[in-house]
């Protein structure tokens, strides 16, 4: 039996140094690129009212840890840093002038997700423009995550673009159940060929609309498919959504960014939570999307605030993995650090030295083996620097290494 006193949950995992160190630098990286580009950043609490998840349906319970505080009322560990954003948003910031542009940078909690690179905590770093209506929003956020992962190191990214306007115009002409919309669209996301035939043979579907349905998985390469998929919108509600995927991918190739874009209009989120242009990113050796957003106007409504907003979120576990895929020596630390011996007699003199250098933005330490022990050790390790206190000067530091044997 595995002792759990030591061991941790399936689905969590412990982060150690040289890994840790590589994720917070990520997550430096990250903030500072938005705060340059003027998103604000937020930190919302990791245990919300369910209630906050569970408005409008946007979150299926399955998908949350959910417990009571002492009063009885029910709680959840956030699976979405989206949802609370829109809180904070309704309820907090009444008074911005919009749009308003947010970051977060937190951990989130899947009770359904492990296995297969995923994991049930992780870390996303994410934005939200709120009350940014348009292409010109959506393409922004879109070209703002393609920016961070070619700043991360991260060249072969590439962004999958759909539109769930599309496919509701579609279901809606024919005025399909909701129930069953919401199990084709499984279908379709999951490009479950088979799932899907054997659906549609088993509902009253018109020929003409068994044919689309069956046909939008395929709806996938480059922005030449939407010319293909123009056939498919004899609706308002489909044309008008292609119309608007035409015109983000031309904000984003003016960006200069059209190689790293791909049309898919089989993907479909949540279509309680998603209301127009959708996104997906993806990295090489990664079988899950390490970026998803989109855009979800409405969902403030749920708080008492109804305004358009759209974002993305970014998992940077699974950032993390590809960089390490990429480069396995991203994890050994490159930068030195000084170590600065000393005896008794000069040990104020040595603390001096190691916050001297520290200001000077040197990474250095004092040592707290004593002399034989840093005697031994310079020789084992290159990324430590040796220094004895009261033998700085230049003609006696070096005659003092000579005669110590360190180089």
């Amino acid at each position: 039996m595995n002792d759990k006193r030591i061991y941790t949950p399936d689905g969590v995992q412990d982060i150690l140094t040289d890994e840790c160190r590589l994720k917070r630098d990520i997550e430096e990286k990250v903030r500072k690129r938005l705060r340059q580009s003027g998103f604000l950043e937020i930190e919302t609490p990791s245990i919300e009212y369910y209630d906050v998840f569970a408005a409008g349906g946007v979150i299926e319970q399955e998908m949350m840890y959910k417990f009571s505080d002492a009063s009885g009322a029910l709680l959840a560990l956030r699976p979405d840093m989206t949802v609370p954003a829109m809180r904070v948003f309704s309820a907090k910031m009444k008074d911005r002038q919009l749009p308003v542009k947010l970051f977060y940078i937190g951990n989130v909690f899947r009770y359904n997700e492990a296995g297969g690179g995923r994991y049930r905590e992780f870390t996303q770093a994410g934005t939200e423009m709120i009350g940014a209506p348009g292409p010109l929003a959506d393409a922004e956020v879109i070209a703002q995550s393609i920016g961070i992962m070619k700043e991360l190191g991260i060249d072969d990214f590439q962004v999958d673009i759909g539109q769930v306007e599309f496919f509701k115009g579609i279901v809606a002409a024919e005025g399909v159940d909701e129930e069953t919309v919401e199990t084709v669209r499984q279908c379709i996301d999951r490009k479950d060929y088979a799932q899907l035939e054997m659906l549609l043979k088993g509902k009253s579907f018109s020929k003409e609309l068994a044919d689309k349905l069956l046909g939008l998985p395929g709806l996938f390469g480059t922005a030449d498919v939407l010319d293909k998929a123009e056939k498919f919108a004899n609706n308002e509600r489909s044309a008008k959504a292609i119309d608007n995927l035409r015109e983000v991918i031309k904000i984003l190739e003016d960006y200069g960014l059209g190689d790293s874009i791909t049309v898919d209009l089989g993907m479909l989120g949540s279509l309680n939570y998603y209301t127009g242009t959708i996104f997906k990113g993806f990295t090489k050796g990664s079988g899950f999307p390490v970026m998803s957003g989109g855009r979800y106007d409405g969902l403030s409504k749920n708080y008492g605030r109804d305004s358009s907003a759209t974002g993305f979120s970014i998992g940077l576990n699974m950032v993390m993995r590809a960089l390490e895929r990429k480069d396995p020596s991203i994890l050994k630390e490159k930068e030195p650090i000084t170590r600065v011996c000393f005896d008794k007699e000069n040990r104020s003199e040595a603390f001096a030295l190691v916050e001297k250098l520290r200001s000077q933005g040197i990474r250095a330490e004092s040592d707290t083996e004593g002399l034989t022990a840093a005697q031994a050790k310079a020789r084992e390790n290159e990324l430590v620097k040796y220094i004895f206190a009261g033998e700085t000067s230049a003609p006696k530091a070096q005659k003092a290494r000579k005669e110590r044997d360190l180089k």
